[in-house]
């Protein structure tokens, strides 16, 4: 048992944070000896999206400009997993043409443990928020800044060890896949609005056909 724990937490917490703090020699071990796993990047992406229900439903009533009783888990979560699945997608589609050294594994997992820092310190501020006052808010408006910029420099330094790219060649690699995800989401939308016409055009069809 003991050995599980210690396991549980050198997956889970030990070596995110070593990636964190250590992203070159982290994200060689991540990508050359494989000691990154699928099913942790997995569990952070579901635990950052039980995060943002968690989120948006218990931050403080100070902070919180929300509404929980208008709270969607499942559009929470659903959106959550979109933005994951068109950034790994995207980015994938992108760097094939540049060349990157990255599979799209990789980038899934890359993906999942840069999340780590969101949910170590996410969820914490998230209960301090219903102890601060007024005057106290900008400590967890801090706490949240950390989070996201961490987020990002470890999702940063990922997509540029994996793909062993210099500084110069991820940020275009990050602005193409941007431009990748906003085509991606207008053919959704686009083919989802066809969809919607032509199931609309049937049901006028047999509407007509029923009347006569």
């Amino acid at each position: 048992m003991k050995t599980k724990l210690k396991t549980i937490y050198n997956d889970y917490v030990k070596f995110p944070k070593y990636i964190l703090f250590h992203p070159f020699d982290g994200f060689e071990e991540f990508k050359r000896y494989k000691k990154g796993k699928l099913i942790v990047a997995i569990v952070f992406i579901i635990l950052f999206a039980f995060f943002r229900v968690f989120q948006y439903q218990y931050t403080g009533f100070i902070i919180n400009e929300n509404n929980p009783l208008m709270l969607n888990s499942l559009q929470e979560i659903f959106s959550v997993l979109l933005l994951v699945v068109l950034f790994s997608v995207g980015n994938w589609s992108v760097t094939t043409l540049m060349e990157g050294k990255g599979s799209y594994k990789e980038i899934l997992m890359v993906t999942g443990y840069a999340l780590f820092p969101m949910i170590i310190m996410g969820f914490p501020s998230v209960i301090i928020s219903n102890f601060l006052t007024l005057e106290e808010i900008a400590f967890y408006n801090l706490l949240m800044y950390m989070a996201v910029i961490a987020t990002g420099w470890m999702l940063f330094m990922g997509i540029l060890n994996i793909h062993q790219y210099g500084l110069f060649k991820t940020l275009i690699a990050f602005i193409a896949t941007l431009v990748a995800m906003s085509i991606m989401m207008f053919l959704g939308l686009l083919f989802f609005d066809l969809i919607q016409q032509f199931i609309s055009f049937i049901a006028a069809i047999y509407e007509e056909i029923s009347l006569r």
